[in-house]
């Protein structure tokens, strides 16, 4: 019997406690948990609405994503934070201890985040997109994707390269592709001996024989240069940005078998040399 009634006296205790407890912290809770799903709600709102505004604006999907997920994730941050002070729970710690967690791995993740900040800034200036064929970070090829942390680009080989944005932000960037137009430049020399306007004239007629190399701006056929054996000439030509590879492999070509069949001399480097003897 005295055992039950300790049992009986236990209960009752553990029931006014509960009572007490709940009367104590029970609208607190509701309180909380109702801002909870509220603020879920209202966050939920609030990034369908700017990911909307981004779209419009025209930003790259990535970056879209990217900013999409940032404040997605800095606002439930904030929410949590609210919830557990409505509980009162101590905060100011808690926001301490994160700091100097951020604060850590900012330090340890330095090359990575200047990756990212490169990445945020090409989404955002886009020196070049999906597409276009560039040079940069010493590499060459067609841009296959942008990400955050890097550029993937395809070379002319079929290759895969990954670039981190870091590298790519912070030097030189040539796109070939952002141009309608391009000029093809052919440089090459002929002998001292050989017919000059002759020889020009044969480059008239090549280019005004390829269709595909534009009248605007017109051709030019100059000496570029007068070098130790032979008399440079420069070409300059300008095609669509689509054909210039195509353009200049078959001028060149076509150069060489035109003055090949007409007599004209392409120089190429001699050395002459003198052997004495020094016994006689």
């Amino acid at each position: 019997m005295e055992q039950i009634d300790k049992l009986s006296a236990t209960s009752l205790e553990l029931q006014d406690i509960s009572i007490e407890l709940g009367m104590k912290y029970g609208p607190d809770l509701v309180l909380a948990l109702v801002t909870l799903f509220a603020g879920l709600w209202i966050i939920g709102m609030v990034t369908r609405g700017i990911a909307a505004a981004f779209e419009k604006s025209g930003l790259e999907a990535t970056l879209r994503k990217f900013l999409k997920s940032l404040i997605n994730i800095g606002l439930k941050a904030l929410l949590l934070i609210s919830v557990a002070s409505m509980m009162g729970i101590e905060t100011t710690s808690f926001i301490a201890v994160l700091g100097a967690a951020g604060l850590a791995i900012g330090l340890a993740l330095q090359g990575s985040l200047a990756n990212f900040a490169g990445g945020v800034l090409l989404l955002i200036f886009r020196p070049y997109k999906v597409g276009d064929f560039i040079t940069a970070g010493g590499q060459s090829g067609t841009v296959r994707s942008i990400e955050i942390f890097s550029t993937i680009m395809i070379t002319g080989d079929n290759k895969t390269i990954t670039i981190p944005n870091g590298a790519i932000s912070n030097a030189a960037i040539i796109n070939f592709s952002t141009q309608e137009t391009r000029r093809v430049d052919i440089e090459f020399g002929i002998g001292y001996d050989d017919d000059l306007k002759k020889a020009k004239s044969i480059l008239t007629g090549l280019i005004e024989a390829e269709e595909r190399i534009l009248k605007d701006p017109a051709p030019l056929i100059v000496v570029s240069s007068l070098g130790e054996s032979s008399v440079n000439i420069t070409t300059r030509s300008w095609v669509k940005s689509a054909d210039y590879w195509g353009v200049y492999f078959e001028l060149l070509e076509n150069t060489k078998l035109a003055l090949d069949e007409n007599g004209i001399s392409i120089p190429y480097p001699q050395r002459d040399v003198h052997i004495y003897n020094q016994n006689v």
